[in-house]
């Protein structure tokens, strides 16, 4: 054995104990020795890409590559590629590799993820596969089919891949999140809730999972597990509504509140401030003064809410005096609300003024139709936008309707702005909805609003107005499961996906419920009447 592959077995023996410093010398050691020794130059490039210096680390075991290209140096340079994300030239590389080495599980293994990240799903899933014919038991492998064909939107195939690779390896807590998150999409609820509850053994502190679960049992009408399990979104970190950095005692219900003086505050979106504002009233009717922090579009339309003494909006710098705080979503926790305890009332919102009404009904002209809100997309920041937002070209089938549409939507995307360029039929006056309160004005003159779901939804809805609203086959957790109507807002009807998850269906089944409406000459009293 020549010195130089003496110190490179010692150089190995330093990096497999966690020496780096120690290898890293014996690697300069050898390489005086034998500057063209492979094994020494792959050490090298493997030390640099310990320390993530990833351009020492290529050009290392590069040089290795030339004196001796190995399965292995490629394997280790394809790597230090992906990491810098240059996955074409990654390809390339592992391409070579299963050449030299086309037995290797690994190699394809590798390969299928550099294909994962190039967004080539089918590609990898061959890749996959081809690992897994020769090694059934390698994990990696049987995992990323689970990613390919998730990706690849076949489902079932994917959470049959992913629960393969978790009886090789349970305690994954990616592929059980994945696991979960599919059997949601199959309406798989119970199998959901046991996969959450594995996931907590492995994780018990992780708010995500608890908030994951919480919307589980919310959606399937456990409101008594699904209110507590939500306050853990306290702890979630993509929520922006910050909490008042206060030492004051937090009510959920427990205390008794007369005399004292309560401050409610935003802690979630624009429906959701909408929606738990009902609560309020019932507050103050125990005793309570109220101040009310909400976001400030909401101000002009929630500041006449019954007996809140301040509304103030949430970028508020200096809050005033207060006994204790509760945020306007943990109020149903703390009434102790149930499915059949939801404080409904067709309007719980104050009507616009008179003032306001008329000036809107000028804008809009003669009643000579039918008047119809159109709002078909949300914000495009939410985590389910991709689920229950629709372009404005697929309501067009709609537009043929003889009612008079009126836009609601703000801030429409590009294409719609050219769709709504293209359809003069439909009256937009959205420049003029400065706050909601103007559109709550704008909503009190229309018959009837059609949405997907979004805060104007809350909005028609808690003013009483009749809604109906489009849901993607899995919904938001408050429009629960196979019902078509809303135990919170008697004036909503639901128009819900199929498992075909296909809003085509949708539009139709809207289309001929709107047809209906016109042929009876039906106004919104009718509308309402139809509902109920």
């Amino acid at each position: 054995m020549g010195a130089a592959t003496t110190l490179h077995s010692v150089c190995l023996g330093h990096m497999q104990a966690g020496r780096y410093l120690d290898a890293r010398i014996c690697c300069e050691q050898a390489l005086a020795v034998d500057p063209d020794d492979a094994g020494v130059l792959h050490l090298m490039g493997l030390l640099c890409l310990h320390g993530e210096q990833f351009d020492q680390a290529v050009e290392w075991i590069a040089q290795a590559i030339r004196q001796d290209p190995k399965s292995i140096y490629l394997w280790s340079l394809g790597t230090v590629l992906r990491k810098q994300g240059r996955n074409e030239e990654a390809l390339k590389i592992f391409d070579k590799a299963v050449q030299l080495e086309p037995a290797n599980a690994e190699l394809w293994t590798n390969l299928g993820h550099v294909l994962m990240e190039l967004e080539r799903p089918a590609d990898a899933l061959l890749s996959f596969r081809h690992a897994t014919t020769l090694n059934p038991d390698h994990w990696a492998a049987v995992n990323g089919c689970g990613s390919a064909l998730h990706k690849m939107d076949r489902v079932e195939e994917a959470l049959n891949a992913f629960e393969r690779a978790l009886r090789l390896r349970p305690d994954f807590l990616p592929s059980l999140k994945t696991k979960a998150h599919l059997l949601a999409y199959l309406h798989r609820f119970e199998e959901v809730v046991a996969t959450y509850e594995d996931i907590k053994k492995l994780e018990p502190d992780n708010a995500e999972t608890d908030w994951n679960l919480a919307l589980v049992h919310m959606l399937t009408g456990n409101f008594e597990a699904g209110w507590a399990g939500r306050e853990a979104r306290r702890s979630v970190p993509y929520f922006s509504i910050s909490h008042p950095k206060t030492s004051k005692p937090m009510w959920l219900g427990q205390e008794p509140v007369e005399g004292k003086t309560i401050l409610v505050y935003a802690d979630e979106g624009l429906g959701d401030s909408i929606q738990f504002v009902r609560y309020v009233p019932m507050l103050v009717a125990r005793g309570a003064r109220v101040i009310l922090v909400v976001q400030k579009p909401l101000l002009p339309l929630l500041s006449g809410i019954p007996g809140v003494s301040q509304c103030l909006p949430t970028s508020v710098g200096t809050l005033p005096a207060f006994d204790m705080h509760c945020p306007i979503c943990s109020l149903p926790m703390a009434f102790g609300t149930r499915l059949d305890t939801i404080p409904s009332t067709t309007s719980y919102l104050p009507g616009p003024e008179a003032d306001r009404l008329r000036v809107w009904e000028d804008r809009l002209g003669p009643r000579d139709s039918l008047r119809v809100g159109l709002v078909w997309s949300g914000n495009p920041d939410h985590r389910d936008d991709h689920n229950r937002s629709i372009p404005l070209q697929a309501l067009l089938h709609l537009l043929d309707v003889d009612a008079t549409f009126v836009s609601l939507q703000k801030d429409p995307r590009p294409d719609d702005k050219a769709a709504l360029r293209e359809r003069p039929g439909i009256v937009d006056l959205t420049a003029d909805l400065t706050d909601f309160g103007e559109t709550a004005a704008l909503v009190s003159c229309l018959d009837l609003v059609i949405t997907v779901d979004t805060s104007v939804a809350h909005l028609a809805a808690a003013l009483g107005r009749p809604t109906w609203i489009l849901l993607p086959y899995t919904p938001d957790y408050r429009w629960l499961l196979d019902r078509d109507d809303s135990p919170w807002y008697p004036s909503v009807r639901l128009f819900r996906q199929t498992e075909t998850r296909n809003y085509a269906e949708v539009i139709d089944r809207v289309r001929v419920e709107l047809l209906n409406l016109i042929s009876e000459g039906t106004s919104t009293t009718a509308i309402r009447a139809r509902q109920q």
